[in-house]
């Protein structure tokens, strides 16, 4: 099982295996045929409400770290990442310039701790 991280605006490659979009809302300027993601999963994407309140500001990291994985952790999104995950390579695939402080990097954490727990 391996997950991999990619930003939408990267070129897919045949190493991503089953590309998730974990995105609430649909990238700015990428055509669904550019992104070619398999699955839309909106639902593992942070609340409206806690991504508006983080807004990618580094200084608001781990707040929004610790908010985010309380919400994953009643989340039947993160659940269906991982049923995937048994089945080969997933690319968790999203928009954020910021490689690092993004919700797709706590989302990946999430579900390689949980992984290891099984």
């Amino acid at each position: 099982m391996t997950l991999l991280l990619k930003r939408v605006y990267e070129a897919p490659g045949p190493e991503d295996g089953f590309r998730i979009l974990v995105d609430r809302l649909w990238p700015r300027g990428v055509a669904k045929e550019k992104a070619a993601v398999d699955l839309w999963l909106k639902e593992a994407a942070p609340s409206p409400e806690l991504r508006k309140s983080f807004c990618h500001d580094p200084e608001k990291w781990d707040e929004f770290r610790t908010r985010y994985v309380a919400e994953l952790e009643t989340n039947p999104a993160a659940d269906a990442i991982l049923e995937r995950m048994r089945d080969g390579t997933v690319t968790l695939v999203y928009a954020a310039k910021d490689e690092t402080y993004n919700h797709a990097a706590v989302l990946a954490e999430h579900l390689e701790r949980r992984d290891s727990e099984q």
